[in-house]
């Protein structure tokens, strides 16, 4: 019976502030859609950093007769400077940080600037002798790179050491501050929720405060008096992290999957289960703030 009175009382107050509820409904929707965003977002960049820095290559750059510095002042690399280069890596002093190398001539590396510059105007302007001869040697821990930097540099007929993963990190700060502004935005949204839901949760125990009131004089628990508003919060809240729950799976499965995974196959992208793994965590979040602040709205309510 009791159980059967709190459930007619929270669909009373549901009826009776359906505006308020959509509200709740709206917000909670898109600012738990910009936190699943963000936590996907997370997640893709960990993948990325995986995968890349992985394969992220330390380039030796031999001298062209066009570099400066102490250690091209002889001009262009000579061949016995680029086997020294090489007994280098092969010695047991780097062998064991190197997986493994290959020599790219300037022929090579000409072809491979076209490719990488085609239907660009700086193509036409660029000939092979001005591009250096180069080493790139995968490391067999990326992390250990700055043995060959060190190894290096200095070192006669080399003009510059340079690991790749630099540039990476300027691609994933560039990534981590869209990541860390979307659970900006979502953390503004979370407390726009949290207060809409305060408020619809005071007005519809503004409401009902004569009811209250007799409630109290006959002897009601304030958990019984309390529930039903709980109750109330917690629906609007969930039913707003159910729908950022589908925006997210729908996101990342037409979006993601289905265009950006199709296109750019070098990179591993978030897949439906990363997205279903956010969606419990929506639900957890949803609910615990409309529990909390519903839980504290009506506290003033439950005084004699």
């Amino acid at each position: 019976m009791r159980l059967a009175l709190i459930w007619s009382e929270v669909w009373n107050g549901l009826r009776r502030n359906v505006s308020m509820v959509v509200s709740v409904v709206l917000v909670t929707f898109i600012s738990l859609t910009f936190v699943g965003a963000a936590v996907l977002m997370q997640m893709q960049i960990g993948q990325m950093k995986n995968y890349w820095y992985d394969r992220a290559q330390v380039a030796i750059y031999l001298c062209t007769a066009d570099s400066g510095g102490e250690t091209c002042a002889s001009g262009a690399a000579t061949d016995e400077q680029r086997a020294a280069v090489e007994a280098a890596l092969k010695s047991p002093t780097l062998a064991p940080f190197v997986d493994k190398f290959y020599f790219e001539n300037q022929d090579q590396a000409y072809k491979t600037f076209q490719e990488q510059f085609k239907g660009n105007d700086i193509a036409q302007f660029v000939t092979p002798d001005q591009l250096p001869e180069t080493f790139w040697v995968n490391m067999k821990d990326a992390s250990q790179s700055e043995v060959l930097v060190e190894a290096f540099s200095g070192v006669a007929g080399v003009e510059q050491v340079t690991d790749q993963r630099q540039y990476l990190d300027q691609i994933f700060s560039v990534l981590n501050i869209a990541s860390y502004s979307a659970i900006g935005i979502a953390a503004l949204m979370l407390v726009a929720a949290v207060l809409l839901i305060a408020t619809t949760i005071r007005l519809s125990a503004y409401s009902r405060r004569r009811e209250l009131g007799i409630m109290r004089l006959v002897g009601a628990s304030n958990r019984f008096i309390q529930t039903p508003f709980i109750l109330e919060g917690v629906f609007a809240a969930l039913v707003g992290s159910l729908l950022a729950g589908g925006a997210v799976v729908t996101i990342v499965q037409v979006f993601v999957q289905g265009y950006l995974a199709q296109r750019m196959k070098y990179i591993n992208f978030v897949d439906l289960g990363d997205a279903l793994a956010v969606v419990p965590v929506l639900l957890i979040v949803g609910i615990v703030l409309a529990a909390l602040s519903a839980n504290f709205a009506i506290s003033r309510y439950l005084k004699v």
